[in-house]
This record gives C-alpha cells, structure tokens and sequence, in this order.
C-alpha cells in the first residue's frame, strides 16, 4: 500500500472532527492499509486518518508486543476509570514529547476490519493508545492535554 503524507501541526485538518464511517468497502479497507504502512514506516504507535488528510473515523495501532496491527472503524471509548501521568509523542509533530493526564483503563467499542463489534478493556500504553488516537478524530491534540 502506498506510504501516505502525515500531516503537521498546524495544518486545520488536525483541528476538525472526522465523520463515522457507513459502510465499510473496498475504498475504506484500502485507506486503513495505507495508513498501517504509513505508521509502520513512520515508526509510530498509532494513525488516525485525519493525520493523513481524512475526515473519518479510522484509527490503525501497532503496539510493540504485538505482530499484527489493529484497525478500528468509528472507535469509542465507552467507559474510563482512574487518571495517570504519562509521556506522549505524536506523528503530528515530530521531535517533541510531552506529560500528558490518560485514564488508568478504558472500555472500548469499534468494528474491526471484518466490520464486526469488538468490545475490549485496555490499560497501559494500548489505552494510551487508543485515547491519543480518538482524540485525534475529535479534533484535540496531545498538546492540549499537556500536564
């Protein structure tokens, strides 16, 4: 799959919230690929598709103890519990970290690439993960939550 452009604070695209997905096709499928590709040779942990210039729901994650990436169309964290202090970087701005307040566990909801429901619990970096990369799809930078 072709290595996609990521987009860098400032560009708006970053700023505006993505649309759920309605079906998920052919079309869908063959972004969510380029956008693992696009992560794996960028060397990050996760994707949102507004990073690279697409408003919908779409996130992809590659955790390091894990072979296989995850893709999740129209994701949602339905429940949080607990608050943690940990460092962030983003694909969106290159060079910098920063503290950031994430959830201790999550709840989360999404259709997978089979568009079937999966529901899961998540701490630690994967709930890190997952919280960083919605929060893209809403519009909110990791900046925004510095501690």
């Amino acid at each position: 799959m072709p290595i996609l452009p990521i987009l860098e604070i400032p560009h708006p695209i970053l700023r505006k919230k993505a649309k759920k997905v309605r079906s998920i096709s052919k079309k869908e499928l063959t972004l969510a690929y380029s956008m693992v590709d696009t992560m794996r040779e960028a060397g990050g942990v996760g994707l949102a598709a507004n990073q690279i210039g697409e408003l919908w729901r779409i996130i992809v994650l590659q955790m390091p103890d894990e072979e296989e990436s995850r893709i999740y169309f129209n994701p949602q964290i339905i429940k949080t519990y607990g608050s943690r202090e940990v460092e962030e970087g983003c694909l969106s701005l290159p060079g910098y970290r920063g503290l950031v307040n994430r959830s201790m566990w999550i709840k989360f909801q999404g259709l997978d690439h089979t568009d079937q429901i999966v529901k899961f619990e998540a701490e630690n970096l994967l709930s890190q993960a997952l919280e960083h990369e919605i929060d893209h799809l809403n519009g909110i930078l990791y900046t925004d939550h510095l501690a």
